[in-house]
C-alpha cells in the first residue's frame, strides 16, 4: 500500500482535496470528460451526429462505470481506455456506441485527462503557496527590527533582522509563482493526435476538431500533437521540486535555530506534539522535519519524470506509467508541504531576547566588519583588515571582548576614541539595508 495511501501515515504526504483529485474516481470521470469534450466538437463541424454526442456527454458520469470489472479489462489489455470503453459502451444507446471515440487514441485520453488533473491539484497548490506568501509578510512585517545574527558556514556573520530572513524567503517563493505563470501556458494544453499523432483518422477537419475539444474543455492547443513530448511534464515536475526545496529550506532554518544551544525559533507546542517515547523533556520539531523530508522525496521524483522525454519514435508507453506515479504524488506531497509549512510559519514562536542574546556571545566579534569598514576610510581597505584580523584573533584566543582589545590597540586609538568603538560595536548600527529590503518586499503585492 505504501505511506501515501496508509489510513496512520498519508495526512503526512498528501492533503485530502489533492488526494481525491487523483482518485480512481476522479481518474475516470476526467476520461470520460476528455471523450465528451471531443464527441461535442466532432458534433460541431458534422464529423459524428449532434444526437451520438449529446447521448456521449450524458453519460459522462463516473459513477456508471464499475472500478473492479475496469480493472480486470484493464490487467487484461494493459492500458486503460479500451477497457473503459467496454464497459461504458454498456451504458450508452447502440449508435452513441458506435461514435464513442471517433477518431481519438488512449494517450489523447489519457494525456488530456492528466492535464485536467493537474489544473485542479494547481487550483488548490497556487492558494496555498499565495497564503503562505501571505502570511509570512505578516511575520517580516512584525519581526521588520528584530535583530538577530545572520550566519554563513554555520558561523555568526555580522547582524540582520529576522524580517529579512523571512524577506528573502517570501521574494523566493514570489519567483515560484511567477514561473508557474509562464508555465501554465505550456502544460494547461490537451492531446489529440490519433494514432500517431497526423489525426489522418478525422481528415480536414482534424484541426477543427481538436480546437473545440480544448476549447470544450478550458485547455490550449499546441501547433503539433505532443505524444512524444514530455517536456511540459517534466518542466511542471522541476517547479514542484524547487518549491519543495523551498519549504525544505525554511523548515530547516526552524530546526537548527530550535536547537537548545540557539533556542531562537520554536515550533508552535501543544500536550504531546514532538514527545519523544524515552525523554519526557522533549520537544522535537516534528513538522519541521516531515517538511523537510517531503523536500528530499520530491527532488527524487525529477528524474524519473524527466526521463520520460526519452520516448522512442512518434509515441511510446512506458513514460506513461512513470508520468502517472510520479506526478501525482508529487502533487500530493507538495499540498502536504505547503500545509505543514503555513501550519508552522503560522504558529512559530520567535525568541527576539534569544536572538540579541545569542548576537552577544562572540562578545563583540560579529561586530569586526563594522569596525574594519569604519577604519577602511581612514587607513585603506586592507591595513584595516589585517589590524582587524589581528586584533580578532586576540580577542578570540583570550576569550576577552572585541571592545577591550580594540581599546588597548594603539593604531586602533589612533583613529577611533573609546565611545567611538563602543558605538561602532552597536549591532543597530550595522544593519545596511536590511530594513529597507523588508520594505521594498512588503511594498510588492
Amino acid at each position: 500500500m505504501g505511506v501515501l495511501a496508509s489510513r496512520i501515515f498519508q495526512h503526512w504526504y498528501g492533503t485530502a482535496e489533492v488526494r481525491e483529485i487523483f482518485s480512481d474516481r476522479n481518474t475516470v470521470q476526467q476520461w470520460l470528460n476528455v471523450e465528451a469534450a471531443l464527441a461535442r466538437a466532432e458534433a460541431e463541424v458534422g464529423v459524428i451526429p449532434q444526437r451520438a454526442a449529446e447521448a456521449i456527454a450524458a453519460k459522462a458520469d463516473a459513477s456508471l462505470i464499475p472500478l473492479d470489472a475496469l480493472r480486470d479489462e484493464y490487467i487484461t489489455v494493459g492500458y486503460p481506455i479500451l477497457p473503459l470503453l467496454k464497459v461504458w459502451q454498456r451504458h450508452l444507446g447502440e449508435e452513441a456506441a458506435g461514435w464513442v471515440h471517433w477518431g481519438a487514441t488512449t494517450q489523447d485520453i489519457t494525456d488530456t485527462a492528466m492535464v485536467l488533473q493537474l489544473r485542479q491539484a494547481l487550483n488548490t497548490l497556487e492558494p496555498s503557496l499565495r497564503a503562505l506568501i501571505g502570511a509570512l509578510k505578516t511575520m517580516a512585517r512584525q519581526h521588520r527590527q528584530t535583530v538577530t545574527a545572520a550566519r554563513t558556514h554555520g558561523q555568526q556573520a555580522v547582524p540582520t533582522t529576522f524580517g529579512w530572513k523571512v524577506a528573502m524567503w517570501i521574494a523566493e517563493l514570489r519567483r515560484h509563482v511567477e514561473r508557474l505563470a509562464e508555465l501554465k501556458p505550456r502544460l494547461l494544453v490537451g492531446q489529440l493526435g490519433g494514432a500517431a499523432g497526423t489525426l489522418a483518422s478525422l481528415g480536414e477537419k482534424g484541426r477543427a476538431v481538436q480546437e473545440g475539444m480544448m476549447k470544450q474543455l478550458g485547455l490550449g492547443v499546441t501547433p503539433v500533437p505532443w505524444h512524444s513530448a514530455r517536456d511540459s511534464f517534466s518542466a511542471f515536475a522541476a517547479w514542484m521540486a524547487m518549491v519543495g526545496s523551498t519549504l525544505e529550506k525554511m523548515a530547516h532554518e526552524v530546526e537548527m535555530l530550535q536547537k537548545t544551544e540557539v533556542a531562537e525559533l520554536e515550533e508552535s507546542f501543544e500536550p504531546g506534539k514532538g514527545a519523544s517515547s524515552t525523554m519526557p523533556q522533549k520537544r522535537n520539531p516534528a513538522t519541521s522535519e516531515a517538511i523537510i523530508a517531503l523536500g528530499h522525496l520530491l527532488r527524487a521524483q525529477v528524474p524519473a519524470v524527466m526521463a520520460s522525454m526519452t520516448q522512442e519514435h512518434e509515441r511510446d508507453w512506458w513514460a506513461i506509467h512513470v508520468e502517472w506515479k510520479s506526478l501525482s504524488e508529487m502533487c500530493l506531497m507538495l499540498s502536504a508541504a505547503l500545509a505543514m509549512t503555513d501550519r508552522l510559519m503560522g504558529g512559530l514562536r520567535v525568541n527576539a531576547d534569544k536572538m540579541r542574546e545569542n548576537l552577544q556571545r562572540s562578545r563583540g566579534l560579529v561586530m569586526a566588519e563594522a569596525v574594519m569598514m569604519c577604519l577602511s576610510s581612514r587607513m585603506g581597505r586592507m591595513k584595516a583588515h589585517d589590524l582587524l584580523y589581528r586584533v580578532s584573533a586576540k580577542a578570540f584566543e583570550e576569550d576577552r571582548a572585541l571592545a577591550e582589545v580594540l581599546k588597548e590597540e594603539p593604531e586602533v586609538g589612533a583613529y577611533l576614541t573609546a565611545a567611538q568603538i563602543d558605538h561602532v560595536l552597536d549591532p543597530l548600527t550595522y544593519l545596511g539595508q536590511a530594513l529597507s529590503a523588508v520594505d521594498r518586499v512588503l511594498e510588492e503585492p
